[in-house]
This record gives structure tokens, sequence and C-alpha cells, in this order.
């Protein structure tokens, strides 16, 4: 018995705006990754002629994507997640028409995509919006954002009917709690109310782009996708226990409205609690009711909690200020390494939805240093990978249905949280730095011969 079902769909996930460049080609407006150039952690600036950042060319997907699938076809790739940039096909959000030349350019990557024979899964947004959407309506927190979302969503659809049949909404909709600009396109020190109110709006907005896709593109499937931001207890103490179930619901609760089709009960209790009564009319009501038909998420690590405040205070300013789990490894970053932790987190969301997983990132960020000869012995990442995918074919002998895996970064690119190249997560090594310097030429690392045959046996090539 293969590890892995003959329909499992392989393959590598990236960002349009952490891989394209082109920042200002093809009539391209500003989004609201363009004003971070420090990553989505960093300062919102405004862009002034001749300024550069690293994002602005980044990776030099847009003129070259053609050799970069070649380069994933190599690999056995049959799914390639990508995003598309809302302000490509709409530069300041609230145009009546479409940008051609953005919906031109997705049409060639696309059709090189099928030459190759890998199929595209499309986040509608992936970490960004056009910037005039927030300058002029105010971002998320305005209502009027549902309907321009929906226009483009279904500009999208209908362009593409014919080449894309796997799409997502919001990319890691929960993190707007912890990057309300970069999540909903609002000031980081807006209140929780508000925020919650843009994310009620984007939820909306989700829930509307699925029925669209429903009507458009019947065959096609359109998913969620959440920050798996598992946690466990840091003891057996009932208070710990509890407080790790609260904080698992504050990301999970973004996943019951999609997967159930209403706000759940704690949630309301809780923002009741807090003075928040959330604007939710009959109309959003009955548009929440359509539901994704698959979860995906992406998973890096899982954290601990606990009631005791001491240890709280310690922990703050670590990654999404998580308490370290004292039995697990941690990466260059900081980043704790839990590969059963995956496994827990898909039989998790399987026992909680009954709906089909897709896990759409998951991989490891270091600093790669090619050999004298050019080579990249990436054994790190290897076993990252390896003993994720050992957790996967684990939670699939559970009887958990997973769609596919698409690892994060397949080719280097620039990463989100500082806007730096320097955190390499790909099989394809990028000559490029962070200070802008580099060739931009590719070469193949370890990983990629890895993940190469890991693809071809199904599975069977991991190493227990």
């Amino acid at each position: 018995m293969k590890r892995f079902p003959d329909n499992f769909l392989w393959g590598g996930a990236v960002a349009a705006n952490q891989v394209e460049g082109a920042w200002q080609q093809d009539g391209k407006g500003l989004s609201t990754s363009d004003v971070q150039p420090q990553g989505i952690f960093g300062p919102i600036v405004q862009r002034t002629a001749g300024d550069s950042a690293l994002k602005d060319i980044a990776i030099d997907f847009y003129h070259r994507y053609p050799q970069d699938i070649a380069l994933f076809a190599e690999m056995g790739f049959s799914c390639l997640r990508v995003s598309i940039a809302w302000s490509r096909i709409f530069p300041q959000g609230d145009e009546t028409q479409p940008n051609e030349a953005g919906l031109a350019y997705y049409d060639r990557l696309f059709d090189e995509l099928a030459r190759h024979h890998i199929q595209p899964m499309v986040t509608l947004s992936h970490y960004e919006m056009p910037l005039g959407l927030v300058q002029n309506y105010g971002g998320w927190g305005n209502r009027q954002l549902i309907n321009f979302f929906l226009r483009y969503a279904r500009t999208v659809f209908q362009r593409y009917q014919h080449k894309v049949k796997l799409w997502l909404t919001f990319n890691e909709i929960n993190m707007s709690l912890h990057a309300p600009f970069t999540g909903v396109g609002l000031p980081g020190d807006s209140s929780k109310a508000a925020i919650y109110q843009a994310i009620h709006h984007q939820l909306v907005a989700s829930a509307l782009a699925v029925k669209a896709c429903h009507e458009i593109i019947p065959d096609a499937r359109i998913g969620n996708m959440l920050l798996g931001g598992l946690m466990y207890p840091l003891t057996c103490k009932p208070e710990d226990v509890f407080e790790t179930l609260q904080q698992n619901r504050s990301w999970q609760f973004f996943g019951d409205v999609q997967c159930r089709g209403a706000w759940p009960g704690y949630m309301l209790r809780q923002l009741h609690e807090q003075g928040i009564e959330l604007d939710i009319t009959d109309e959003d009501r009955a548009a929440l009711r359509e539901t994704v038909d698959f979860i995906s998420f992406s998973y890096y690590m899982s954290g601990c909690v606990t009631t005791d405040e001491a240890l709280n205070q310690q922990a703050r300013g670590n990654v999404l200020s998580m308490v370290p789990n004292p039995h697990l490894p941690s990466s260059e970053w900081g980043w704790q390494i839990d590969p059963i932790g995956l496994r827990t987190l898909l039989n998790m969301l399987w026992d909680r939805y009954q709906k089909p997983l897709f896990i759409v990132e998951n991989g490891l960020g270091a600093k790669d240093c090619p050999q004298a000869d050019g080579t990249i012995e990436d054994d790190y990442r290897i076993s990252y990978l390896n003993d994720h995918l050992l957790q996967v074919a684990e939670a699939l002998k559970d009887g958990v249905e997973i769609m596919g895996y698409t690892s994060w970064g397949p080719i280097d690119l620039i990463s989100a949280s500082k806007a730096e190249i320097s955190k390499r997560y790909g099989f394809i090594y990028v000559d490029r730095h962070d200070d802008g310097a580099g060739s931009l030429t590719r070469s193949r690392k370890k990983s990629f011969f890895w993940y190469q045959r890991v693809i071809a046996t199904q599975g069977d090539s991991l190493k227990p």
C-alpha cells in the first residue's frame, strides 16, 4: 500500500507579492504590500519616486515564470499554489472595468502551468489588497469593500473558469488579529471592535465569493485558508487546559464561520464580554450560510498556553507571543519544530468539520550556504519535510481526507514577516541577497532531488 493516494496533489506554494516583482508594470496599482517594504511587521511607508525595496523585483517571477515552472515540473509537481495580485486586476480597487494587461498576465501564467500538466490553486487575496481601498474607503472596516471584492472575484472566476478549478479566498484569514493592516487594511493600533467588524465584512465577502464560484464554475472547488496555530496546554492544570481551548478557538472560529455558516456562540459571548457588539445584518447571516468545499491551512509550528502570567510575560516578543514547548527543538528563527503537531492538527480539523483538508504551506526557513562548487547541502530542510510528511501519511491512515500538500516556498522568495531573502525556504536557490545584490540565477539544492523522489515514489522514499 502506497503512503499517499494516486490522486494526492504534490507541489509548492508562493504569493504574488513575495515572488513576482514588477510592482508598477502593466498598469498594476499600489498594494498594501508595496507600502510595507520591511514586511508585515514593519512600518507603513509612503513610496516616493526612485526609492526601492527588495519586493519590487523580488525573484522576478513575473518575467521568469516559464523557467521556474519548468523546474517545478522537473520535480514532478501536479499543483502550484499562486495568488493573483488584486491590484493588477483593479489597480485602485473600485474601478468598474478590470485592467486587461493584468488579466492577460495570469492567462499566460495558467497556460504555462497547463503545458506542464500542473494544476493551479489560486488565492484571491494573499496578504495584499489595493492601497486605494485603504486610503479612500478605510479598508475592510468599510462594508463597501464586500462588493469591491466580489466584483474582483467574479471577474477572475469568469476569466479563468476553464483554467483554474481550485480556489482559496483569503490567505491565513486569522492573521488579521496579529497584523491588521496586512489582513484588513486597518492601522495597527485599531480597536478590537474595529478589527472584528472588519473581519466580519471579510468573512461575508469570502462567503459571497464561494457562492459566485459555485455559480460560475460548477466543477471548481473553493476553500478557505487558515494559519494553523495549534496550541497545547503547558501543564495539565484545568485552567491551562481551558485557556488552551479558548486560544485554539481564537483562530478556529474563522473555520467555524466558513465551514458551518454562522458565528459560533462561544465567540459572540467572548466579544460581548469585551463590550463588542458586531453589526451583523440578516443579509450577512444569509450570505454566511454558503460554506467552503474544503479547508486549507498553513502549519509551521505549535505553541503552549499557560495561565502563569510570569511565563506569559517572558514569551512577549516571541513569534505570536507563544510560550515555548520545553520538549521541542527550534529553527534558526526560533520556530519550534513539531511534526506530530501536524498529524494532531489534521485530525483535529477533520474531526471538527468533516471536510477535505489541504496542507497549502509547510516548510523550513534557513540560511543556506552554497559550497565552493555551488551545491547546497540542505539536509536540515530534508529532515524537517521528511518528518512532517511521515505524519501526513499517518493522518491518512487515521482516515483523514487530505487533498494534497504544497510546501511553502518551493523556490527562494522574499519572506512575509521581515521582507528578507536570507530566510530561505526553497528547493531552488535564487542568487539574490538582502542588500539586493545577486544575479537572480536559479540552481537546484539537494532537497530538489529529494522532493523529486518523494513525489515519484508517492512518499515511499520517506525515511521513518
